[in-house]
């Protein structure tokens, strides 16, 4: 047997869900919440597990962009750093940031997918498209890395490469403002490489972007003034945004959450299941435990649990405040 580490090794309940008064299920994870200076204010499980961040990162890889020349603000940077719904008003700002390097939806090596929102899928469908990179939920980030090798005269056939000038640059952004060397490397969904840090560096992370100067602040400050733009319509990342002024928060796959406050305050959590059924009830709860005043998060942490279509229960965070 290879032995490997284990993200289930001290993970602890972190949100239960009830159906018809019974508790059906339970999901386990690590939580960590940190106040503006740094120090714990919770942790549940293991705060320091190393963990693929997944999209959760995008904000930094947008730093890491900015940096090398990428010259691009408002919805423009919001996309770069978005998982989006692929609405309409999605596609057109990722064509947009490719047109402004002189380059189209073909220079994109993402991933083929659908678009993440059914009424849009629907749509693209019924235009008689298939799958595409543009249409796929990383394709601001990826349509930022192209824009970002045309600004700094590198190559764009193999930005992916982890050797890549771009890719070497964005794993040396993810040490810094994680304040974690950069342990392992593997390949995320997207095709992109993808760095390892832990959740208590997540969470640092997230306080730089959401209180902080530089290029980490000008992604901080865009993407809590144009959250659509990050995710989309009914998205919770979204909602929470738009919910907590000043709040920088991004969803990942397989569990991950992160959030950063506008008094350096910050949260990163990981569901050892993968789902993202209790990540808003979670985030909300964790939220709170950070400061915000829980009637701003009730709605967008509230996780219904349905039975025939109706609410029969709810998915429950283990702690708040």
């Amino acid at each position: 047997m290879v032995s490997v580490p284990d993200i289930g090794t001290a993970a602890v309940p972190l949100a239960r869900v009830l159906r018809g008064g019974l508790v059906e299920s339970v999901h386990f994870g690590h939580v960590v919440v940190l106040a503006p200076d740094g120090s714990e204010r919770l942790v549940l499980g293991d705060a320091d597990a190393t963990v693929w961040a997944r999209s959760s990162l995008k904000p930094l890889q947008a730093v890491a962009m900015l940096r090398a020349g990428l010259d691009v603000d408002g919805v423009d940077l919001a996309l770069v750093c978005a998982s989006h719904n692929g609405e309409p008003g999605h596609l057109d700002v990722v064509r947009g940031l490719l047109a402004g390097a002189g380059l189209g939806p073909d220079d994109l090596h993402n991933t083929p997918d659908w678009p993440l929102d059914a009424d849009s899928a629907w749509r693209w469908r019924a235009e008689g498209h298939g799958t595409e990179p543009l249409t796929q939920n990383c394709s601001g980030k990826h349509a930022g890395m192209l824009a970002t090798c045309v600004a700094a005269g590198w190559p764009t056939a193999d930005y992916l490469d982890p050797e890549h000038p771009l890719q070497r640059a964005t794993r040396d952004v993810i040490a810094e403002l994680t304040g974690v060397p950069v342990e392992r490397a593997t390949v995320d969904g997207c095709g992109a490489p993808l760095f390892s840090t832990t959740l208590r560096g997540l969470a640092r992370s997230f306080g730089h972007l959401a209180s902080g100067g530089g290029q980490e602040g000008r992604v901080g400050r865009t993407m809590a003034t144009h959250p659509w733009h990050v995710a989309g319509t009914g998205r919770d990342a979204t909602r929470f945004m738009e919910a907590v002024p000043g709040l920088v928060a991004k969803d990942g796959a397989d569990g991950v959450y992160a959030a950063g406050l506008a008094d350096g305050g910050a949260v990163a959590l990981k569901i050892v299941d993968g789902s993202s059924r209790p990540r808003p009830a979670v985030l909300a709860a964790a939220l709170t435990v950070a400061g915000v005043d829980p009637t701003l998060v009730a709605a967008v942490g509230l996780t219904p649990v349905l039975g025939h279509g109706a609410p029969v229960g709810e998915v429950l965070a283990t702690f708040g405040a």
